[in-house]
């Protein structure tokens, strides 16, 4: 049963015609990567793919989420983008870029 929420509502809980988009970011380093490496990488992946585009990631050195800066949806030509990127980035033994889902509410359906 679907319910029903003002607009106002649905805008505060980010659902609706408000949710928001995001992707998990899996990476792998090469085993023995010094912790230099690992910074110059994230130094590079944020100057050159996230903050441009207007993303944020947070997570861990192997694994987090990428959303918007701010209030927003990432697009589908950003996930790609980012795919891009990565896929030309030196450093990385492998990554998985997923497919994009509801920021907030990952994983439930009808909120």
């Amino acid at each position: 049963m679907s319910k029903r929420r003002s607009a106002r509502l649905r805008k505060k809980l980010c659902v609706g015609e408000f949710k928001e988009l995001g992707f998990d970011l899996d990476l792998s380093f090469p085993e023995g990567a010094d912790e230099a490496a690992v910074d110059a990488f994230y130094e590079a992946f944020f100057t050159e793919a996230i903050d441009p585009a207007g993303l944020i990631y947070g997570g861990g050195d192997d694994s987090g989420f990428v959303c918007c800066a701010g209030r927003g949806s990432v697009t589908e030509a950003q996930r790609a983008d980012i795919d891009t990127w990565l896929a030309s980035a030196k450093g990385l033994q492998s990554y998985r870029v997923g497919e994009l889902v509801d920021a907030w509410y990952p994983g439930i359906n009808g909120i």
